[in-house]
């Protein structure tokens, strides 16, 4: 006969299952994608999920034919892997169990161990992948260093709603410590709450939480490196497609493969510009008079690199797609254009992030329920399904305990995304 949940047992799950949600900071700040467990199941749990449309328009004047003037319009997609299956396992004795107190703290650091591998898995994407870059040259300390955030997503028309910014402990504390001087006396709410609570809120469109943990990144060991912007390296060709022996596949887009004079020094996480590459409006393609900012993703041997975004600058001869998804001017093209770092100083890594840059896909576990093991599950509002299992064991009257749950991340367009770094 398959064990069953005690009410009390019930109960105790239902608190955990509370707990858990409240937990998920992040997750209620991305978007969610439900996906299909039996198609998941049958694509070795990956799914391609589209970027943004960026469309291009031209004038019109009635009675003018516009027929030489349509364009193809090519849908970029990038893959979305369920690729994290956290559990937590415990186990009590028949002993044990007289104190249900143990049981309900043990229950209780598992939900907190869980909640913080998914709020860890996506900080991590938004860290390692966020593409927009705001170096400031001191510690955290007022508006100014948030407001480059907004700025930066503005120039390159990023939405101005759902953005959220994560501050380490350090860094929000700063900030918050600016906001309780804000007006020299008590009675401005936003000021008594900075220093009775340490709380922020929002702050230049972008609502702020605070991080207990934080990614950090190392200082640029590379230097007096160049790259080419004077040929394709600056042309970098959108594709949705590509044919292979096995016929057409999909192109992940958000990354290219790029030579340099030397990747000595380079580790994946720097940060940089490019001289005379200037970052442009997405919408607009008018440049911001910004350089762009570009992070390494990975180093491939001693002069190739990978990095994001790629390079599309849709200067010579230009498809349709160039144009539609063109994201920067080469101002100058160079056959050694510089290099620049913008991670000078070991620090702390801050994310910012527009909702739906950052994806979750939840996953689901078909566990049987007539295994000779109680199984109870049950989801978030965010879709995030979590399960509890319990084992009898007769021989040695201890009984096994496991809570689990099963999703994907994913940094769908990585220029909505970025990271903000003080002491640079």
């Amino acid at each position: 006969m398959a064990n069953s949940f005690s009410k009390e047992e019930r109960v105790a799950f239902e608190d955990i299952l509370e707990g858990f949600q409240d937990l998920l900071v992040l997750s209620r700040h991305v978007s969610v994608y439900n996906t299909n467990q039996t198609e998941m199941a049958r694509t070795n749990d990956t799914i391609w999920r589209p970027m943004p449309y960026i469309a291009q328009s031209i004038d019109s004047t009635p009675g003018t034919s516009i027929s030489s003037s349509y364009q193809n319009m090519t849908q970029l997609s990038v893959p979305s892997t369920i690729g994290f299956s956290k559990t937590v396992p415990w186990t009590m004795t028949t002993l044990d169990l007289r104190d249900a107190l143990q049981e309900n703290r043990l229950g209780e650091s598992a939900k907190q161990k869980l909640a913080s591998d998914i709020n860890v898995a996506i900080m991590n994407t938004a860290a390692a992948q966020g593409t927009l870059v705001v170096p400031i040259g001191a510690a955290a300390g007022d508006y100014d260093d948030v407001s480059l955030c907004d700025t930066i997503m503005n120039e390159q028309g990023v939405p101005d709603y759902d953005r959220f910014l994560g501050l380490s402990s350090r860094d929000y504390n700063g900030l918050a410590g600016n906001l309780s001087q804000a007006s020299r006396s008590f009675g401005n709410a936003k000021s008594d709450k900075a220093y009775e609570r340490n709380f922020v809120g929002m702050v230049a469109g972008f609502d702020t939480y605070k991080f207990d943990y934080a990614n950090r990144i190392g200082v640029a060991a590379g230097s007096s490196i160049t790259i080419a912007t004077n040929g394709s390296q600056a042309d970098f060709v959108p594709q949705a497609t590509s044919t292979s022996v096995g016929g057409q596949i999909n192109v992940d887009n958000r990354y290219q493969s790029v030579v340099v004079s030397s990747t000595t020094g380079i580790v994946a996480g720097d940060a940089f510009t490019i001289d005379g590459v200037e970052a442009v409006h997405h919408i607009t393609k008018a440049s911001t008079g910004q350089l762009k900012t570009y992070r390494v993703l990975s180093v491939t041997n001693g002069t190739t690199m990978v990095i994001s975004p790629p390079i599309i600058g849709a200067t010579n001869s230009p498809t349709d797609a160039e144009l539609q998804y063109k994201n920067v001017e080469v101002v100058t093209e160079s056959a050694t254009a510089a290099i620049t770092f913008l991670n000078t100083g070991a620090s702390a890594i801050n994310v910012f992030w527009q909702k739906d840059s950052l994806e979750i896909l939840p996953g689901r576990y078909a566990i049987p329920a007539d295994a000779g093991t109680a199984v109870m599950r049950a989801t978030t509002d965010q879709g995030v399904e979590l399960v509890m299992q319990k084992f009898y064991d007769i021989d040695s009257m201890t009984i096994k305990y496991r809570l689990d749950t099963l999703f994907g991340v994913v940094n769908k367009q990585p220029e909505m995304s970025g990271i903000l770094i003080f002491n640079q």
